[in-house]
């Protein structure tokens, strides 16, 4: 069994900035992940990272994953962690593959996952019509008619890329047009859009299809109204991805957060966390804050092999 400094769960943009600052502390690093790039690279276009004015989420992704391998991090992609157990000398990992990897410390960075409409027939037609990522499939519904749900930049963003792919694109919200949370710029981008049309105070009720998504049935201020559609576009928010956390008894909050200290440590000596499944940064699910969570919490793990001390 190889055995590590730090091992580090997830390939977001937390988990990279951690192996960047672990190696730079000359710890034996690993880094796990199913997904790599996480969310980031399922964002069509990032505006908000210090350095690049507009950056696609691939790229930007691929920098993060580059930059960690030149330094010196080892990275598993594509295998999902299913087991931690606790140790003597610390931690050992244990991969869907079966194999077995130990570190001193584990820094968690698992991100979160993307939240469901909770509709009969929504997983039936998941890849027939029913999406949670723009990114990837835009490029499959040019010249048809989309919808996408939601309110926030992921959701504004995901029009502006469907808009360059597909004739009509709706963005349907719950609410008003003034309780949208996404960034300014980008709803008036999106509003200046031809192909975009903005449908306020309506909530999805009902997916019609049965090999393939037809038609959605909204809720708008209590009266049904149904919209063709070929795709749907589900972008309303995300939920942490802690089932591995629990399972080593990390202490979560009322949301499901890991519990952090202001060194990005948890309530187990040696596990520390980062990005967007912690209680820190003031709950700003940011790149530039998933980032300074890992790099503050490859530093503590740091410290923690020097002194024992979380």
């Amino acid at each position: 069994m190889e055995e590590y400094d730090v091992v580090i769960i997830g390939l977001g943009p937390a988990g990279y900035a951690a192996g960047i600052y672990a190696t730079r502390f000359n710890m034996k690093t690993l880094l796990i992940g199913k997904e790599p790039g996480g969310q980031v690279s399922e964002s069509y276009k990032i505006e908000n990272y210090p350095g690049f004015s507009a950056i696609r989420g691939t790229d930007l992704a691929t920098k993060f994953r580059e930059h960690a391998i030149t330094l010196g991090a080892e990275i598993i992609d594509f295998l999902e962690v299913v087991e931690i157990r606790k140790t003597e000398k610390g931690f050992e990992v244990r991969t869907e593959d079966d194999n077995v990897y130990s570190g001193k410390t584990l820094i968690l960075a698992t991100g979160a996952k993307k939240r469901k409409l909770g509709l009969p027939n929504e997983d039936k037609l998941r890849g027939r019509g029913v999406s949670y990522c723009a990114t990837c499939d835009a490029a499959f519904f040019r010249e048809k008619i989309v919808g996408v749900v939601g309110g926030g930049d992921s959701a504004v963003t995901s029009a502006l890329l469907l808009s360059e792919y597909a004739k009509k694109v709706y963005l349907i919200y719950r609410r008003e047009r003034k309780k949208m949370r996404a960034m300014p710029a980008w709803i008036e981008k999106a509003e200046r859009n031809e192909k975009i049309e903005m449908i306020f105070n309506s909530i999805p009720r009902k997916l019609k299809g049965e090999e393939k998504l037809e038609s959605v049935i909204f809720d708008r201020e209590g009266e049904e109204i149904e919209i063709k559609m070929d795709g749907l576009f589900v972008e309303i928010g995300t939920e942490p991805e802690t089932r591995i956390a629990e399972s080593l008894g990390v202490s979560l909050n009322e949301n499901g957060h890991i519990k952090v200290r202001e060194n990005m440590s948890t309530n187990i000596p040696g596990v520390f966390a980062a990005g967007d499944i912690t209680t820190g940064s003031n709950m700003l699910a940011q790149i530039i804050t998933a980032c300074a969570e890992g790099a503050i919490a490859a530093e503590s793990a740091y410290r923690y092999i020097r002194g024992g001390v979380s």
